[in-house]
């Protein structure tokens, strides 16, 4: 039974560090980081990145489908992409940014 409680409590302990290490390397705590939205929290996301844009409505149609396939939008209305790996990464044909 002692053998079962120490085990146990080592499992419990290397979980709990694990947690830490996956939330500290993808940025969850911060908000950012792929994966850290739901997608019903892309709309509201987008809007936030594309609102000082003059070219709205192609803002929000790249931001909207790169938010659905990465689950991320960055920060702020520009830049802040390397939070954000997948929406960082993804190309277009030509090789240039796909999301805004």
């Amino acid at each position: 039974m002692a053998k079962f409680l120490v085990v146990f409590l080592l499992a419990l302990i290397a979980i709990s560090m694990l947690q830490d290490t996956v939330s500290a390397r993808g940025g969850h705590r911060r908000g950012f980081g792929n994966g850290s939205l739901r997608s019903s929290q892309c709309p509201g996301q987008c809007v936030r990145r594309c609102s000082r844009t003059q070219y709205h409505k192609p803002c929000m149609f790249f931001c909207q489908k790169c938010c659905a396939k990465c689950l991320c939008v960055p920060p702020g209305f520009y830049g802040n992409k390397q939070l954000c790996p997948c929406y960082n990464n993804w190309k277009t044909k030509e090789g240039g940014p796909k999301c805004p």
